[in-house]
């Protein structure tokens, strides 16, 4: 036994001896490690107990040889560059959370160190009443302005538009638009990626305000520029919504009822599922109503939007988002739109020429009716091939049905020295039928080089759009010899089918490369090349009075081309603390070829044109601070004349509208200068913000209009249009605007003033005679918001309106609209659960004849929730309680000015039910780990 103890504490010796020995061995076969950096990068992200970041959070690292302090940026991050050692001691501070203290052991050949999320813990018993934040309410960077959603109080249960009307620079509209600073916002996102088709209405009526974490205005140049910085062309102002962390994780939905007067109806369901990344809803509205009467009515007259009348629609849309794997994240939509639209329009006015007695007189009176439904899709798929090379591919496609028709009776007065006196009193019937349908695919693929910043991209699309429709047009012409219909000189029956097809095909490349020279300082290089090619054919018969059809070659209008543009762009960009600027230019070659029958002939005539124009580019950015900028750009446009106006010959098919194309048309260019400053002091929680715009357009493409008689008899005539083109320079347009706010009391007084003033200067030609036409539209806006109290909203306003017009053409007066505006919206909560509000506005309009001119508009509505959560609404609201919204509508041109009342059964009440449902589960994760998120609030999986 002993001998067997010994044997096996031999064999035990020799076995340690030889692993011992073995990795020595190997040891001494490896590389020598390499030496420490003598330097290098730390940085980190400070987040509270409940995962937010932590803005001005006091970060200090501590070693042997270092002893460095810095503060956490508005995204909550800190960034130290000259770290002497990889191991040290990191003390953080911040305001309303305990000290955070911890040793970090690192490898000490990496060059950037990036630490684990700091998380803070909150500090006990801190008096509620005080509350300190460092955080600004509004950021403004390079391409975006942000707001922090938890600034703007709101009621439980509100959605998203309520709570943009409290952000500072934004307007909304009852129709669900929104501008910021007087600009329209194209397209809505949530999360980064675009939310319900981008359909903006539909995001911001629905989408709850307490899921929100921040808003996002954004400077948008497309997925391409987004990926690799190169910016060209003009952007489109987005909306970009983050959802809170802790709300982002749940169900939410809401559904409203509502049935009233006159048949009217209001139904609406929303029903939200959201994961991280992963998304899941359902939008529906189905509506009867009043087009714009909240919107548009209201102001009194003069104001601009809306078709009048009442349309019935309905609307539900699908979208879909899914993060399918670590790689891999799609994005889809599906909508279904039904639109059924009746209109009563009335309009007046008179019309100019420099051959005119006097001003021609013209009253119209038209009914219509349309019916039209759709289908939209649209499906992405972005895929991160590794971690240098991504793929996004993206379909879509289009359908709509419409049709249509109309009823008109049209009575008018001129006196030209060239075709005497006519009295002209028409009526139509025009129905007509189109179907039209468009498909799209883009393919992107973006290459990243291991030199920072190097990056090179191709995008691919291509677009094809099908057009199919036919017109059956039924005119009766009758010609009086005086201004009464008594003596009738001639009388005119025409009527004639029109079937049209169109085709175009469209196909677009683009290239981009970003060389970095140097630490700050990018090359830039896009080359985009577009094909698009365009068949179009209208064919006409006419019908005799005893019904027999006849083929009419002398009215059909059939055209085929070819658009070949190509732009080749380059930029200097440089990117510094402060500020950014992007210098360079563009190249743009031009090809057009095409023909176009000649109806006088029977044969087609070919066109070419071809050109190349150089346009320079400028951006320049300087941030003062994350709530102060100033930004200057400098834009070049080209817009090619279209082909009807470059025909070489006289289009004929419209005889009363006869065209004489020019082949020499330049095309226009216009140069644009774009000014803004912005800048938001949150002690003093200030907002101010201006834009300057300015643009000078050369070789505008004009129309020289000429009026010629066509004998009736009697020695009398009837006048007929022949329509030139010509290219005219030096029309200008010059525009600001400004936005100023100051809040009071934590927001619970806000003091809003903005305004804008646009200039228009113009030329046009009639009779080859040139004149220029002046345009000033003025606008001002006052008026507190008052909240003291949770239980009470009071928000007055007082708003003015002018738009004067001067032109030099013969016979042309000047005009002067004015609106003066008195408004009061107000929301009022009693009892805890029962709410009144009501809108008020009184107008005083000058300028206008033949209508109300002071109408007072009283739109109201009750209020009571039930359940313990208020989940459950009952609503009935009453619009128009005077029935004063006469719709009334002016535009002015050089040639004349048209006054435009529509039906507007606007006086109705709506009774109703909305309940509101949302369960939440916690944060976004993977594995057990919380997940990161990008600044535009996507998460990183």
């Amino acid at each position: 036994m002993k001998t067997l103890i010994n044997l096996a504490f031999l064999l035990l010796i020799f076995s340690c001896r030889s692993f011992a020995q073995a990795p020595a061995a190997r040891a001494r076969r490896q590389e020598p490690l390499p030496p420490p950096l003598t330097s290098r990068q730390v940085s980190g992200v400070v987040k509270d107990a409940k995962g937010e970041i932590i803005v001005g959070a006091v970060v200090t690292l501590k070693s042997t040889t270092d002893s460095l302090v810095a503060a956490t940026n508005e995204d909550g991050i800190f960034i130290f560059k000259e770290v002497k050692q990889a191991t040290f001691l990191l003390e953080v501070k911040a305001l309303g959370n305990l000290p955070y203290i911890k040793r970090y052991l690192n490898n000490d050949v990496a060059q950037r160190i990036v630490l684990d999320p700091v998380l803070m813990k909150n500090q006990e018993n801190l008096l509620d009443e005080v509350k300190i934040d460092g955080s600004p309410s509004i950021v403004y960077k390079v391409d975006t302005v942000e707001y922090r959603a938890a600034d703007y109080k709101v009621r439980p249960n509100a959605t998203l538009d309520e709570l943009l009307k409290k952000m500072e620079g934004m307007e909304v509209g009852t129709d669900g638009s929104l501008t910021h600073q007087g600009q329209n916002i194209t397209r809505a996102k949530l999360n980064g990626k675009e939310y319900s088709g981008g359909n903006v209405a539909q995001a911001i009526q629905n989408l709850p305000a307490d899921i929100i974490e921040k808003v996002q205005i954004v400077d948008d140049y497309g997925d391409q520029a987004a990926r690799t910085g190169v910016k060209d062309g003009d952007p489109q102002k987005i909306l970009n919504v983050t959802t809170r962390a802790d709300r982002s994780v749940g169900t939410t939905g809401r559904l409203t009822t509502q049935y009233g007067s006159n048949d009217r109806y209001n139904g609406q369901l929303f029903l939200q599922r959201l994961n991280g990344n992963r998304q899941l809803g359902v939008i529906a509205n189905f509506r009867n109503t009043v087009n714009g009467v909240a919107s548009t009515g209201d102001t009194g007259g003069g104001g601009g939007g809306g078709s009048g009348g009442t349309t019935k629609t309905a609307s539900p849309t699908l979208n879909y988002r899914d993060q399918w794997n670590k790689k891999t994240q799609v994005v889809g939509s599906y909508a279904y739109t039904y639109s059924n639209n009746n209109v009563i329009n009335k309009s007046f006015g008179q019309r100019f020429s420099a051959i005119a007695v006097s001003p021609g007189t013209f009253i119209n009176d038209q009914s219509s009716g349309s019916l039209s439904n759709g289908h939209r899709a649209a499906f992405e798929i972005d895929y991160d091939l590794d971690s240098a090379n991504y793929m996004q591919i993206n379909p879509t496609f289009n359908t709509t049905s419409s049709n249509s028709v109309s009823n008109s009776l049209s009575d008018n007065v001129n006196n030209y020295t060239t075709t005497g006196f006519e009295h002209k009193l028409v009526k139509s019937v025009t129905s007509s039928i189109n179907n039209n349908s468009s498909f799209g695919l883009t393919a992107l693929y973006l290459h990243t080089f291991k030199k920072p910043k190097r990056n090179v991209s191709v995008q691919l699309s291509v677009n094809r759009s099908q057009t199919d429709g036919s017109t059956d047009a039924n005119t009766h012409t009758k010609n009086y010899a005086d201004t009464t219909q008594n003596t009738l000189l001639a009388d005119s029956l025409s009527h004639v089918l029109t079937d049209r097809k169109s085709d175009n095909t469209t196909y677009r490349a683009t290239l981009t490369y970003v060389e970095p020279l140097s630490k700050n300082a990018l090359l830039q290089f896009a080359g985009e090349t577009r094909y698009a090619v365009y068949d179009n054919t209208a064919l006409t018969d006419t019908v005799k009075a005893d019904g027999t059809v006849v083929r009419n070659p002398s009215m059909d209008n059939i055209y085929n081309y070819s658009i070949h543009e190509t732009r080749l762009s380059l930029n200097y960009r440089y990117n510094a603390e402060k500020y950014n600027l992007s210098l360079g230019a563009a190249v743009v070659p031009f090809a057009l070829n095409g023909s176009k029958i000649n109806n006088s002939t029977g044969l087609f005539e070919p066109t070419t044109r071809t050109y190349t124009r150089i346009i320079p580019v400028l951006r320049y950015n300087y941030n003062f601070s994350r709530t102060e900028k100033l930004q200057i750009t400098y834009t070049g446009r080209n817009s090619e004349p279209n082909f009807s106006q470059i025909q070489p010959f006289i289009d004929r098919s419209n005889p009363n509208n006869v065209i004489i194309g020019n082949p020499d048309l330049k095309p226009t260019f216009t140069h644009s200068i774009n000014t803004s400053y912005n800048n938001y002091l949150a002690n003093a929680k200030l907002n101010f913000s201006i834009t300057l715009n300015g643009s000078l357009i050369d070789n505008q493409v004009s129309t020289n209009t000429f009026i010629k008689p066509v004998p009736i008899g009697n020695g009398k005539n009837r006048s007929i249009s022949e329509v030139h083109y010509v290219n005219i320079s030096g029309a200008k347009q010059y525009s600001s605007r400004y936005n100023f706010s100051k809040s009071f009391d934590n927001r619970a007084y806000v003091l809003a003033v903005n305004g804008s003033i646009d200039y228009n200067f113009g030329y046009g030609m009639s009779e080859g005679i040139r004149y220029n036409t002046t345009t000033w539209n003025i606008s001002q806006r006052f008026g507190p918001q008052i909240n003291p109290a949770e239980w009470i909203e009071f928000n007055p306003y007082y708003e003015y309106r002018l738009q004067r017009t001067f032109s030099t053409a013969a016979k042309a007066t000047a005009t002067s609209l004015q609106t003066n505006s008195f408004v009061v919206t107000s929301k009022m909560y009693f009892f805890k659960t029962f709410q009144v509000n009501y809108r008020v506005s009184k107008s005083f309009v000058t300028g206008l004849a033949n209508n109300n001119t002071k109408p007072l508009i009283i739109n109201a509505g009750f209020e009571k929730e039930f359940f313990a959560r208020r989940n459950l609404v009952l609503t009935f609201n009453i619009f128009d309680l005077l029935h004063q919204n006469n719709f009334v509508q002016q535009t002015v041109s050089s040639q004349g000015v048209t006054n435009t009342l529509s039906n507007a059964l606007s006086r109705y009440f709506l009774f109703g039910l909305r309940l509101n449902l949302q369960k939440w589960s916690g944060r976004p994760q993977r594995g057990g780990r919380v997940l990161e998120r990008r600044g535009d609030g996507s998460f990183i999986y």
